[in-house]
C-alpha cells in the first residue's frame, strides 16, 4: 500500500515538473523573441515612425499606414465572421436536426479550420478579385478573405462554449414556459458568451498575423498614403514587415524589428482584451 502511494506521489511530482517545464520553455522563447526584437528595434520606435507611412527612404519610413490598414482589415473580418460564426454555431448546436447532412457540415467546418491559409488567399483571388472585380489591395478584400479563414474557428469555439452550458439551464427555462428561441438567446447565449468572445478574439489575433493570404490578393503594394476607407489601397503590418525584411538597405533592419514590436504589442493587447471580456461577461451557475 505504501509503495503504491509512493509511486502515485512520484507520478504527480513528475507530471507537475513536466507541466512547469513546458510553461517555462514557452515563456523563455517569448522572452528571447521580445528581447531580440527590442534590442534591434527599440531605437526605431519614435513618434515619427508611428505616425509616418511607408517610404523608400528608411529615415522617413513609418508604420502608420500599415497599422491603419490592419485595423480596417480586422474590422471587416470581425463584422463578417463574428455574427455568421456565432449564428452558425447556435443553429448547429441547438436547432439543426441530427442527420447525414448536418454531419457533412460539421466535418466540413472542422476541415476548413485546418486548411492552410494560402488556400484561402487563392480563394479570395479567384472569387473576390477575378469574379466579383472588387478593388485590389483593399481592406475590404483582405477582410473578406480573412473572414473565410476565421469563421470555422469561431464556429468551433462557439459550439464548444454552447455545449459547456449545463442542460439544467435549458430544462429550467423550458419548465417555466420559455420558448426554444427564448431559451437560446436569453439563457444559453449569455452564459456561452465569454467562451465565444475568447475564441473569436484569439481567432482575430491569428488573422492579424497572417501574411500568405493577403499576399495572394495583392496587399503587398507600396502604399505611401494611409487608407481612408475599406476600399482604398492598403497594406497590413505582417506584409509591411515582410517587405522591409526583403530590402537591400540594412537601415531597414531596425525598421523591421520596430514593426515587429508594434505587431506583438497589438496582438498582446487583443489577447488581453479576450481575457478581460471573458472575466467581464462570465456568469456562474
Amino acid at each position: 500500500m505504501q509503495n503504491r502511494l509512493r509511486g502515485r506521489y512520484r507520478s504527480e511530482r513528475l507530471f507537475k515538473f513536466m507541466g512547469f517545464a513546458a510553461v517555462a520553455i514557452s515563456l523563455l522563447f517569448l522572452v528571447f523573441l521580445l528581447g531580440t526584437m527590442i534590442s534591434k528595434g527599440i531605437g526605431g520606435l519614435t513618434w515619427e515612425f508611428l505616425t509616418a507611412s511607408d517610404s523608400t527612404d528608411p529615415a522617413t519610413a513609418g508604420v502608420w499606414g500599415a497599422l491603419k490598414g490592419s485595423f480596417l482589415t480586422i474590422m471587416v473580418t470581425m463584422a463578417l465572421a463574428f455574427p455568421v460564426g456565432v449564428l452558425s454555431a447556435i443553429y448547429l448546436e441547438e436547432f439543426a436536426p441530427r442527420n447525414r447532412f448536418t454531419d457533412v457540415i460539421e466535418v466540413s467546418i472542422n476541415n476548413l479550420a485546418a486548411v492552410p491559409s494560402i488556400i484561402f488567399g487563392l480563394l479570395g483571388l479567384a472569387v473576390f478579385l477575378n469574379t466579383m472585380n472588387l478593388p485590389r489591395s483593399a481592406p475590404l478584400v483582405g477582410g473578406l478573405t480573412l473572414a473565410l479563414m476565421t469563421m470555422p474557428v469561431i464556429v468551433i469555439a462557439g459550439r464548444n462554449a454552447i455545449t459547456s452550458v449545463p442542460p439544467s439551464i435549458r430544462e429550467a427555462a423550458l419548465g417555466v414556459g420559455a420558448s426554444k428561441m427564448q431559451v437560446v438567446f436569453h439563457h444559453v447565449l449569455p452564459l456561452a458568451l465569454p467562451g465565444i468572445l475568447t475564441g473569436t478574439i484569439i481567432g482575430m489575433a491569428r488573422a492579424l498575423g497572417e501574411t500568405a493570404p493577403l499576399l495572394m490578393i495583392g496587399m503587398r503594394a507600396f502604399i505611401a498614403v494611409p487608407p481612408s476607407g475599406i476600399t482604398d489601397p492598403a497594406t497590413v503590418l505582417p506584409v509591411q514587415i515582410f517587405l522591409w525584411s526583403d530590402e537591400v538597405d540594412r537601415a531597414f533592419i531596425e525598421k523591421t524589428s520596430a514593426a515587429i514590436i508594434v505587431l506583438l504589442v497589438f496582438m498582446l493587447m487583443m489577447n488581453a482584451l479576450a481575457i478581460y471580456l471573458r472575466n467581464r461577461f462570465e456568469q456562474r451557475w
